[in-house]
């Protein structure tokens, strides 16, 4: 795991991001240039080494209900990447934001195949032309599908 000065550097290696600092000797890390209300990339760096970067609706991520994803245990490389897409999220105009739906193939221990579907901000699960389940972000779905002994076909 990376030590807070670790991620501190990598963090502060991005000159577009501006430190704040908030309670408990934790710090925050924001987007000023913004085209979305929201502004903090780097949410709460605490010198115990935990972090969270926003990540809402980018798929990869198993983001929570704030859209935010923990890099407690992250490496260099998954850090510096997920702190560049939560900069190229907030960077983007609304019109430019929408992405071509993603779409899984997902197939447990007997065959059986389904499909794991972004649809306007929806993770929609189908089985055939069947809608199965739907979540609210994909971290719900990924668990779902998880939980259910299903695993993703990488294509």
């Amino acid at each position: 795991m990376l030590t807070f000065e670790q991620k501190q550097e990598i963090i502060e290696s991005f000159p577009e991001l501006t430190r704040k600092e908030v309670s408990m000797k934790r710090v925050n890390y924001h987007y000023e240039d913004s085209v979305l209300d929201k502004t903090v990339v780097v949410q709460h760096l605490h010198p115990n080494g935990n972090a969270f970067v926003y990540v809402a609706g980018l798929p990869g991520y198993s983001a929570d209900d704030r859209g935010l994803v923990n890099v407690r245990e992250a490496t260099e490389e998954e850090l510096r990447k997920t702190i560049a897409d939560s900069i190229a999220l907030l960077s983007k105009e609304e019109e430019e934001a929408e992405t071509p739906a993603v779409e899984e193939t997902w197939v447990n221990g007997e065959g059986v195949e389904l499909k794991l579907v972004e649809e306007e901000g929806a993770w929609n699960i189908y089985h055939g032309l069947n809608l199965e389940e739907s979540f609210g972000n994909y971290g719900y779905a990924q668990s779902y599908l998880k939980d259910e002994q299903f695993t993703q076909v990488k294509e």
